[in-house]
């Protein structure tokens, strides 16, 4: 099966087995692609679903991994963070992450990204996130979720 994944897949599950994940990525029923086809795909509430996010907190890149139930205030956001905070374009993202917008998965990037949890995944026993192409997830939960990122946790209005 691990051969019918992309690689950019692959890589996403080895580097979450490397931190102790048990790194099994799977295809979301129907295909699902956004976040509420996948909460639906999946059988689980919307917040369950994380979505990765690529932002400049300045000039620098960070992720933030929010809860589909959520938009991020940047203004709002960016204070927390002690800083400006500007969604990062498309190629921005491709260039940082080496996925496609959408399809970002938390881990798997070509440098480690500073990161940031919302703290309202915090409420959901069981986590979906993408696993860095379209149409793939993995499990997961708040905790581990922090500790396969290095995350920090931040509210997310």
């Amino acid at each position: 099966m691990r051969r019918s994944l992309p690689q950019i897949t692959c890589r996403v599950s080895d580097t979450l087995i490397a931190r102790g994940h048990h790194g099994l990525i799977v295809t979301t029923p129907g295909s699902a692609t956004g976040p509420a086809e996948t909460a639906e795909a999946m059988e689980v509430d919307l917040g369950a679903v994380v979505h990765s996010e690529v932002f400049l907190l300045g000039e620098e890149p960070v992720l933030l991994l929010v809860s589909a139930a959520h938009r991020v205030d940047p203004a709002r956001t960016g204070r927390r963070l002690e800083g400006a905070l500007i969604p990062a374009p498309p190629h921005l993202v491709m260039r940082y992450t080496g996925q496609l917008p959408g399809s970002v998965a938390p881990v798997g990037h070509p440098v480690n990204l500073p990161t940031w949890v919302d703290t309202s995944l915090s409420e959901h026993r069981e986590l979906w996130a993408a696993g860095g192409s379209p149409a793939t997830v993995f499990r997961t939960s708040y905790p581990e979720l922090l500790r396969i990122t290095a995350g920090l946790s931040i509210d997310v209005d």
